[in-house]
Parts: C-alpha cells; sequence; structure tokens
C-alpha cells in the first residue's frame, strides 16, 4: 500500500510538472508588439502584418497580438517599454521614428536611452507629407508665409508638431498648430471637416488610407520631411528645401533624420543576445517572404526594409549630431 501511495504519489507530481511545463510553453508561445497610438495609422498598419507573418519565422510559431499604449505622441508606450517591459523578448514595439530625438531634444520628456534598446529591422523609411484640404487658403509655400494656416497635431512631441514649428520659427511660415488630436486618424477627420487646413503625417498611412481623395484633388500633399524626395512625392519639396540659410538646413536634415528608421521594430533594453539574433534573422527573412510581400502590396504599405543593424547606426548618428545642431534644433521646435 505503501509502496502504491508512493507511486500515485510520484505521477501525480509528473503530471502537474508536465502540466506546469505545458502553461509555462504556452505563456512563452504569445508576444506583443506596444504601439504608441491607436488603430488607424501606419504604426497600426505595419504591426498587424508583422503580427500575420513574423511568427512563421519564429521557433515554435508564437501567436503575436498588437497592444495599443496612446499617449503623448508615443511618449507614454516608449517610456513603459524603455523601464517595465520584459526583456526576454516576448514584447518588441514600434515606436516613432523621431525617439531618438526626442531623448536629446527633450530629455525631461523623453526618459529613456535609444542606445540601450535594439532596432530589429526597419520595413520602410517614412518622409512625412503636409497634406493639405482642397478648401485651404494657403496653397504653396509662398501663401503659407503671409497666410494662416492651421495645422492639426497630436502632440508637442510628435513630429505632426515639431515639422511644421520648424518651419514656422524659423523661415517665418504663418501656422497656427493645434495639438490635442488622440492619434493621426482624428487628424484627418478633422482635416475632412475643415477644422484644420493641413496634418504632416507619415506618406506611409497616406497612400494607404487615403489615396482615393489625393488622387481625386480633395488632399493635396504640399511639403515633405524626409532625407532624399519620395519617388511617389517627386514634385513635392523637402522642408530643407525652402528654406535658404545653410545652418538651418542642417539643422532641418537633423530633425528629419529619423525618416531613415521610418516603421521599425526594437526590442527593450537587456534582450540575450541570442534571442535578439533570432528576432533580426526572423524579420529579415519575413521582409523578403514572397507571400509577405505580397500581402504588404494588397494592404498599400511600402516595403524597403533596413537591417536592424544598419537601423542602430542611423540613431546613434542622430544621438551623435553636433551640439550646435541640436541646441538649434531645440529652439526652433519649441
Amino acid at each position: 500500500m505503501n509502496v502504491t501511495f508512493k507511486s500515485a504519489a510520484a505521477a501525480a507530481m509528473t503530471a502537474a510538472a508536465i502540466t506546469l511545463a505545458g502553461v509555462a510553453q504556452a505563456q512563452q508561445q504569445t508576444m506583443r508588439i506596444i504601439l504608441g497610438h491607436p488603430p488607424g495609422g501606419s504604426y497600426d498598419l505595419y504591426a498587424r502584418l508583422a503580427a500575420d507573418y513574423l511568427k512563421n519565422f519564429l521557433p515554435g510559431s508564437p501567436n503575436i497580438i498588437v497592444e495599443h499604449r496612446p499617449g503623448g505622441g508615443g511618449v507614454v508606450a516608449t517610456a513603459f517599454f524603455y523601464a517595465q517591459a520584459p526583456k526576454d523578448g516576448s514584447v518588441i514595439a514600434l515606436f516613432p521614428e523621431t525617439i531618438a530625438h526626442t531623448q536629446i531634444l527633450e530629455p525631461a520628456v523623453g526618459k529613456w536611452k535609444v542606445q540601450e534598446m535594439s532596432y530589429i529591422g526597419s520595413f520602410a523609411p517614412v518622409n512625412t507629407a503636409f497634406v493639405f484640404r482642397k478648401g485651404a487658403p494657403a496653397k504653396t509655400p509662398a501663401e503659407m508665409r503671409k497666410i494662416k494656416s492651421v495645422a492639426g497635431c497630436t502632440g508637442r512631441n510628435s513630429q505632426s508638431y515639431q515639422y511644421p514649428a520648424m518651419l514656422k520659427e524659423m523661415d517665418g511660415f504663418q501656422f497656427e498648430i493645434v495639438c490635442g488630436y488622440k492619434g493621426s486618424a482624428d487628424s484627418v477627420l478633422a482635416l475632412e471637416r475643415g477644422e484644420v487646413d493641413f496634418v504632416s503625417s507619415a506618406w506611409n498611412s497616406w497612400r494607404a488610407t487615403h489615396m482615393g481623395a489625393i488622387q481625386a484633388g480633395e488632399f493635396l500633399p504640399l511639403i515633405q520631411g524626409g532625407l532624399k524626395r519620395n519617388s511617389e512625392l517627386a514634385n513635392v519639396p523637402l522642408m530643407q528645401e525652402l528654406v535658404s540659410d545653410p545652418q538651418q538646413k542642417k539643422v532641418i536634415e537633423f530633425a528629419s533624420a529619423g525618416a531613415a528608421i521610418g516603421r521599425a521594430l526594437i526590442a527593450p533594453p537587456g534582450v540575450p543576445a541570442d534571442r535578439l539574433a533570432t528576432l533580426r534573422g526572423a524579420f529579415d527573412k519575413m521582409v523578403a517572404d514572397k507571400a509577405f510581400l505580397a500581402d504588404a502590396d494588397k494592404r498599400k504599405l511600402e516595403i524597403e526594409p533596413t537591417p536592424g543593424v544598419e537601423v542602430q547606426k542611423i540613431a546613434a548618428d542622430i544621438l551623435n549630431a553636433p551640439k550646435e545642431i541640436i541646441e538649434r534644433a531645440m529652439e526652433a521646435m519649441k
């Protein structure tokens, strides 16, 4: 009887251990992609594409969910991710291309260190487009310097504020910037209602969600931010092309450098090197996959990938910009 009891107890303990192992394994099979913006914009579009395909190239094919933590143009989510996200690679993120700029231009807000996080890879560069409504009072840069144009923005830490603010301060553009919209989707609704005259947002999002209105002439891309013109906006001037002062051009180019980071996945500090290598390898395989590329095209999402190591170098160059350029940019974005 005693032997039987011991055998039964051992069997029960073994079964319990197997059950606990199964639970732990199931927990490991779920990953999260954290966003700092609500659904509807380019962050959401790329994150959902990643959630559908990245699992195919990761061990165990984990289920991947997209988690929205909107607030402050991505600031709330980035701060949480940097300080509190699990460091086992089960949580990754897709944040604004401007988080390195925020870190050095607004240290009281950007309470993180991009150099301690690790980029996994970028889906595509992100040029910003200043898109005006058809009935806006100013439709050329010359008119924008004389006639007030109201811009809708999500928050002062987002490029939807910073880019128009730079042209306003540095070159006399008569922009009135109204912040407080919850996300780019809400800003665009304000544009459609005529509450604002233009919205500065990622071209990747405009082309995916509002190309019909653009082709119909209801929405007009009139200025773009980035280091080089997007091929689909070949006739739209870059911000730095609108100023004549060489120093101002350098400042705008510095502020626009995040365009090369674009829509990129990032891992939190402390992720083990082997896990990071696995994530980067999976990303590189995903963005070359035929089914992935076909679906991206169907969703009208640009794919021009950059490996994580190269994205990390771009972020490092931003963080190591000359002090005088950083200081001038800080003044221009107030």
